[in-house]
């Protein structure tokens, strides 16, 4: 919706960075470019001189000059511009002190007041409320049986007493619905009411009507935010007839330059409350001023993206599969398909990499990437079976050429999908091992990966125990001796322990140590002379001293 407005600006505020300081011609001629992209966005002359006086007195005041980067200052201010006249804080819904919440939806034929009831419903049941749908528009044909799919769709009850098609009273509708949400319990009730082609008495003196039996909580506008400058004359002149608490802009995904969004708060004084932004149910959400001019000014949209991952994504499922990212090899193309499944769930990928800072100035690479793409590497890892997504170097070719034949597409998609998915690997064994040049090890990744490589060397070479005491030199080489009957271990050179002798680092045991245990440690070879050791670190079997200091002392 915004992208020729993003484009203008970004190019605008492109050609500040870098500049040190800036004179009364550089603001000059950044107010006009500004002035000129949001004229061709659509935007009202009235909003755009007011945004203009209030950027223009604040840029070249105090706060620019003594700025340390006088540019990123001047974004600065033209970004909480920007969140002023988009309304400056998230209006929230207003609830009943005692239920049922009365939401009454008015606009013009076209604008998508039915679907959007249906997106309100679900959202307030994605909330925590029961919500109840109120089919009051009883002139547009198959407006009552659209309502009855869509809140099917939505799992929301409907209430249609009246067939529609010009038969019934939207009146006594509305009315009647008030007692039966209270009957049934329903906390919430949303009415879609009856548009017109354009704004008229009769559909005037109908919401009136509307108005007047129900009492609603919030009465909410529906605007197509594609009709340009008409949207704002239709806005002022419901605000006249009937009177409204909110706007909700639909079609916010279409290719229209957008401009009413920036100009009804300004001309009305009422807030945006809601946007849609795709076909979808779920495609709906409360309205943020200031995350909507990040977007426009390509900062990103980072907080949305979140929000939409945490709505999407199973906690317990994303644990698991980090656990399996940190490992490196332990994520296999059964984790790729899951993840590709979750990426999914977000929406189109192209909406997904535009809420990020620096969109704009990549559009064209982004325009090149395709659902379709995700879809084919999720048919080629499909058509493998379960064995070569666990185990992706055993695909040789003949595997790739089956592979290729059940997905339908070409050998050479299959082998580039799994050069990339190795590649991937490798980069994330470096990411989280902290080999990526320039970049530290991530916290306690790296550690571990060393500390299971390193232990696992272990095991495969374990080395030999050692003893400073010959006397548990000697037990532990007759004990390896006992194993082998040749007195070393299989394969072991000569005079060196086995791996359960523990001396083969010193050299071998001395010569003249028989089998047993007494007779090696009574033939000693001479010059070997041992300080006794202490007695409470000996075991029992061994203590005995000296025998001559014994006798000494005897």
């Amino acid at each position: 919706m915004f992208e020729t407005l993003s484009d203008r600006l970004t190019q605008v505020f492109s050609a500040l960075r870098g500049r040190g300081r800036l004179s009364a011609a550089d603001i000059d001629a950044t107010t006009r470019e500004i002035r000129i992209a949001l004229l061709e966005a659509d935007v009202a002359l009235p909003v755009v001189r007011q945004f203009i006086a209030r950027v223009k007195e604040r840029a070249t005041g105090e706060e620019v000059s003594a700025a340390l980067n006088p540019a990123q200052q001047v974004i600065k201010i033209v970004h909480e511009e920007l969140v002023g006249i988009l309304g400056g804080e998230t209006r929230r819904l207003r609830f009943a002190k005692v239920p049922p919440t009365v939401i009454m939806l008015a606009g013009l034929q076209g604008s998508g007041k039915t679907t959007l009831a249906a997106k309100l419903a679900l959202w307030l049941k994605g909330q925590g409320n029961t919500p109840l749908l109120v089919a009051a528009d009883l002139q547009r044909p198959n407006a009552v049986q659209q309502l009855q799919v869509l809140g099917e769709r939505a799992g929301v009850a409907v209430y249609a007493p009246s067939p529609g098609n010009g038969v019934g009273d939207p009146v006594a509708v509305a009315r009647q619905s008030l007692d039966e949400a209270r009957r049934r319990q329903y906390n919430m009730v949303i009415i879609d009411t009856a548009g017109r082609l354009g704004v008229d008495e009769e559909m005037m003196a109908q919401a009136i009507a509307i108005r007047d039996a129900t009492e609603p909580d919030e009465v909410l506008f529906v605007v197509d935010a594609m009709i340009g400058q008409d949207a704002v004359a239709t806005a002022q002149a419901f605000l006249d007839g009937v009177g409204y608490d909110g706007v909700v802009l639909t079609k916010l995904d279409g290719d229209a330059r957008g401009g009413a969004a920036l100009s009804i708060v300004e001309l009305t004084g009422r807030p945006i409350m809601f946007a849609s932004s795709g076909e979808k149910l779920e495609d709906f959400d409360l309205f943020h001023p200031d995350r909507m001019a990040s977007r426009i000014l390509d900062l990103g949209d980072v907080l949305t993206l979140i929000e939409q991952a945490e709505k999407a994504f199973d906690a317990d499922q994303t644990a698991t599969l980090a656990g399996r990212l940190v490992s490196g090899e332990g994520f296999t193309l059964e984790d790729f398909v899951e993840q590709l499944s979750m990426v999914r769930k977000l929406g189109p990928i192209g909406n997904l990499l535009g809420m990020l800072p620096g969109a704009a100035k990549n559009r064209e690479l982004l325009s090149q990437v395709n659902d379709k793409d995700l879809d084919r590497a999720e048919a080629i890892v499909r058509s493998m079976t379960p064995e070569e997504r666990r185990n992706p170097k055993i695909i040789n070719g003949s595997r790739r050429a089956r592979i290729a034949k059940g997905s339908g597409v070409a050998v050479g998609e299959v082998s580039q999908l799994v050069t990339n998915f190795f590649e991937g690997q490798k980069q994330m064994k470096a990411m989280f091992g902290g080999g990526i040049p320039g970049m530290p090890p991530m916290p306690g990744m790296g550690t571990a990966r060393r500390a299971a490589a390193k232990s696992a060397r272990k095991k495969g070479k374990k080395k030999p125990a050692r003893s400073g005491d010959p006397r548990r030199a000697a037990e532990i080489t007759r004990g390896s001796a006992a194993q082998e009957p040749g007195g070393t271990a299989a394969g072991a050179p000569a005079g060196t322990a086995g791996p359960g002798g523990g001396l083969g680092g010193l050299g071998g045991l001395p010569e003249g140590f028989s089998d047993q245990l007494a007779d090696g440690l009574a033939n000693l070879p001479s010059g070997l002379n041992f300080p006794p050791p202490s007695q409470g670190n000996v075991p029992a079997a061994f203590r005995g001293g000296n025998p001559k200091r014994r006798d000494k002392k005897k």
